[in-house]
């Protein structure tokens, strides 16, 4: 069997590839290896607003007392919450059942450890193998052995708690728009930024379980982006289906992804003091505009391999304040253990509240390198085709050397998904363009 894991869990199509069947033996070997020698283990489970989250929910549920443990459901909440609450709540694992900022046709599962951690490869794998032996020598319990539901009747209001008491001082007087993607975010965001005394406006949170992520949030910003120049607001927050993610947009409207929050918020720390080794952690995909910025300000720039995972662990193994990814995933290691959207959100309107300066200038410190982003869809057992055919680890090559050094080709295959990510980056928009289509046709060619 190839590796059930991505870059982010497991995820699928669901009911077809993610099927309750899956869930079962995951929710039932998930279990027993996170919580070994513990008696009735307590397990926090969580999922967004798609329709297929009751189906898993279900049936992973179904696996966990099967094995004894106590089912603790948090409802639809954030995945940080669920890394908070795991916390919070003394709890020895948690389970968040949703697939981000993907369509509504898929739904996927994480597990965090009992310090909110996501897992490392060796427990995931851990878990795998537990399936496939057919959970042989696993005992069947009976009687009162078989674990119960719980429901944490206020795991909302206790992870906004949380999320509001990040920030010192408050958001009173300012003017923040909302688009929460149908998603997880629909109560918690509007909650936290209300409590925190911010005027606020928000969109797109009326999920009906197939509207998440449809036109709006962090993937399909545009909305936000004309509603927050039609309304007049200080600065727009997109997160994306499970609130992991947070885009910001200016008061002109104007997009400011996660390169942009990561170094505005780098630099801030800096100046506060609060700023390990005047260090922030990004991945290979952060634009190079990052990179350039940073040097002048006197930051260092530590890089990682793709997800906010590995950022992660770049991150505690060094004891770093702040990193994370382009898309949106940021993490403050002071604050919590995962890209936490709505954190990550009020952090940004504090340093807009704090400085006195618009947005717009905030972002100003950092020019971004044109960049060009195709993807393929490709049979996984082909992802790594960049990697293996001659001819287009000659076009590739042909590419780089045209670049001349003031840009780059980044091929990346997806954790999450059956695709491979083409990206350039340099100084003319459509030569790249070009030659990242010219790329993506090859490949093409050959499946």
């Amino acid at each position: 069997m190839s590796r059930m894991f991505g870059t982010d869990g497991v995820r699928g199509i669901a009911n077809s590839e993610l099927t309750p069947e899956l869930a079962f033996q995951l929710g039932k070997a998930g279990a027993l290896v996170l919580t070994k020698g513990t008696h009735k283990p307590k397990i926090l489970v969580a999922k967004d607003t798609r329709i297929s989250g009751d189906l898993l929910e279900s049936a992973m549920v179904s696996g966990m007392l099967s094995v004894g443990a106590e089912a603790v459901l948090l409802g639809v909440v954030p995945t940080p919450a669920v890394a908070y609450l795991v916390r919070e709540y003394g709890a020895d694992a948690g389970v968040m059942i949703s697939a981000s900022h993907n369509p509504v046709e898929f739904n996927g599962i994480k597990f965090f450890n009992r310090e909110g951690f996501k897992l490392s490869d060796a427990l995931e794998d851990e878990i795998q193998k537990i399936i496939e032996e057919d959970f042989d020598g696993i005992p069947v319990l009976i009687g009162g052995d078989i674990g119960h539901v719980s429901h944490a009747e206020n795991a909302t209001r206790d992870y906004v708690e949380f999320a509001a008491k990040t920030l010192e001082g408050d958001l009173t007087g300012m003017k923040i728009a909302l688009d929460c993607a149908n998603g997880a975010s629909y109560r918690a965001a509007v909650d936290t930024f209300e409590k925190l005394g911010a005027k606020v406006h928000v969109i797109h949170n009326e999920p009906n379980g197939i509207n998440i992520n449809e036109h709006c949030g962090s993937t399909h910003p545009e909305d936000l982006m004309k509603f927050v120049v039609e309304n007049q607001c200080d600065l727009g927050l997109a997160f994306d289906g499970d609130s992991d993610r947070c885009l910001a947009v200016d008061e002109k409207g104007n997009l400011v992804n996660g390169d942009f929050i990561i170094l505005v918020a780098g630099l801030y720390l800096k100046e506060m003091g609060k700023l390990k080794d005047d260090t922030i952690v990004v991945t290979v995909m952060s634009n190079l505009g990052l990179m350039l910025a940073a040097k002048e300000l006197g930051l260092k720039v530590a890089i990682t391999a793709v997800g906010d995972r590995y950022v992660l662990e770049n991150i505690m193994e060094n004891d770093y304040s702040i990193g994370g990814e382009q898309s949106g995933h940021v993490i403050f290691k002071d604050f919590n253990t995962t890209g936490d959207g709505i954190v990550t959100g009020v952090q940004l309107a504090g340093i807009v509240k704090n400085r006195g300066k618009n947005l717009s200038e905030l972002a100003s410190i950092m020019k971004e390198l044109p960049q060009v982003l195709v993807n393929v869809k490709i049979p996984n057992e082909m992802k790594k085709i960049h990697e293996t055919d001659e001819e287009v680890k000659s076009l590739i090559r042909s590419v780089e050397e045209k670049l001349e050094g003031k840009g780059r080709v980044l091929i990346r295959p997806s954790g999450t998904e059956p695709l491979v990510r083409i990206m350039l980056e340099g100084e003319d928009l459509e030569e790249i363009t070009e030659s990242a289509e010219n790329i993506a046709d090859l490949i093409k060619s050959r499946l």
